[in-house]
């Protein structure tokens, strides 16, 4: 079976990225996240949202269209 959360760590690794930053994106709400008791818990569904809207973001800036103009 599938893990449906992840640790911090494992998470910044999923994304490429450090633990301190996945810390910040955490802390500024941009990458959601729960607690179990004492334990902080990232949703794979989190990571995958995170990184849809970077894509969203980064399409918005290029103007939107992906190929050469017609």
């Amino acid at each position: 079976m599938e893990k449906l959360l992840l640790t911090p760590a494992e998470a910044a690794i999923c994304l490429g990225i450090g633990r301190s930053k996945l810390y910040e994106l955490l802390a500024a709400g941009v990458v959601a996240s729960i607690r179990i008791g004492n334990c902080r818990r990232i949703p794979i569904a989190a990571l995958e949202a995170f990184v849809a809207s970077l894509d969203e973001a980064s399409s918005c800036r290029s103007g939107g269209s992906v190929g050469p103009a017609a």
